[in-house]
C-alpha cells in the first residue's frame, strides 16, 4: 500500500513541476543574411518553393532545404532582412496568374502587369514550380514548328514539344531569330511566350513595339525580368515562362 501511495505521489509530483515546451514548427529566426539568401531555422516543415513571410512584411521563397537550415531567397532588397527577424510560413507555394487573359501583355516575373493595361483576375494560377512529366506521359514529336528562317527550319528543324539553343556573342542576332519566330506563328494557332531576362527595358519596348506592329501581340506573352530587377526575379522569370506555356500545353493548345 505504501509502495502505491509513494508511486502516486511521485507522479502527482512530476505532473505539477512539468514545463512543457510547445514547439511551432511554422516559425523561424534568420540566422544569417547574404547575397540576397537568408539562412532560417525552426520551420522544418516547410516545402521547396514554398513563400514565407519575414516579420516586416517582405516575403522570400523557401529553395535550399537541409536538415536544420533553409535557404530563403529574399523577394526584396537584402537590407530589408536581419539577423533574428522572426519567419513565418504561409503554407502556399509560389504561383503565377496563367490564362488567356496574359496574352497581349507584359508581365514581370510574378505575373504583375507592367504595361499600364488593365488589371488581371488572379483567380486562376499555377504553381510556378512543378514537376516534369514522365518519359512514358509524353508524346512522341510528330508535328514541327516553322520559325520561317529557311537555314533553320531546313538543318535543324524544330518539332512542337522540343527545346533549341540559341548562342552566341553579343550582336550576333539571337533575339532576331527569336523575334522572327514568334512573328512567323501568326494564323497558325499558337500561343508565344518572349522572356527577357537581365536585358535594358527601352530594348524590351522595342520588341513589345514590333511585335504589336506585325499583329504578333495578340498571341504573345512577354515577362520582363530587366537588368534592374532584383536577382530573385530574374531566377524566376524563365520558370514563370515555363509555367504560362504549360497551362496552354495542359488545355491541348499549341504553345
Amino acid at each position: 500500500m505504501n509502495k502505491d501511495i509513494n508511486i502516486a505521489a511521485i507522479i502527482k509530483n512530476e505532473i505539477e513541476n512539468f514545463e512543457g515546451k510547445i514547439q511551432n514548427h511554422d516559425i523561424g529566426k534568420v540566422i544569417i543574411v547574404g547575397d540576397g539568401v537568408a539562412l532560417v531555422s525552426g520551420i522544418e516543415k516547410v516545402k521547396f518553393g514554398e513563400l514565407v513571410e519575414f516579420e516586416n512584411n517582405v516575403l522570400g521563397i523557401a529553395l535550399n532545404l537541409e536538415q536544420d537550415l533553409i535557404g530563403v531567397v529574399i523577394m526584396a532588397s537584402e537590407n530589408s532582412v536581419f539577423q533574428g527577424s522572426i519567419v513565418r510560413r504561409t503554407k502556399s507555394v509560389i504561383s503565377i496568374t496563367v490564362g488567356d487573359q496574359l496574352l497581349g501583355r507584359v508581365v514581370n516575373a510574378l505575373g504583375i502587369p507592367i504595361d499600364g493595361k488593365a488589371e488581371l483576375d488572379n483567380s486562376l494560377k499555377s504553381a510556378i514550380f512543378t514537376n516534369a512529366p514522365s518519359i512514358m506521359d509524353r508524346k512522341s514529336v510528330d508535328r514541327g514548328l516553322k520559325t520561317g528562317i529557311l537555314a533553320i527550319d531546313s538543318l535543324v528543324p524544330i518539332g512542337k514539344g522540343q527545346r533549341e539553343l540559341i548562342i552566341g556573342d553579343r550582336q550576333t542576332g539571337k533575339t532576331t531569330i527569336a523575334i522572327d519566330a514568334i512573328l512567323n506563328q501568326k494564323g497558325k494557332n499558337v500561343y508565344c511566350v518572349y522572356v527577357a531576362i537581365g536585358q535594358k527595358n527601352s530594348s524590351v519596348a522595342q520588341i513589345v513595339s514590333l511585335l504589336e506592329k506585325n499583329g504578333a501581340l495578340e498571341y504573345t506573352t512577354v515577362i520582363l525580368a530587366g537588368a534592374s530587377e532584383l536577382s530573385p526575379l530574374q531566377y524566376l522569370a524563365p520558370y514563370s515562362g515555363a509555367a504560362i506555356a504549360e497551362y496552354w500545353m495542359n488545355k491541348k493548345k499549341m504553345c
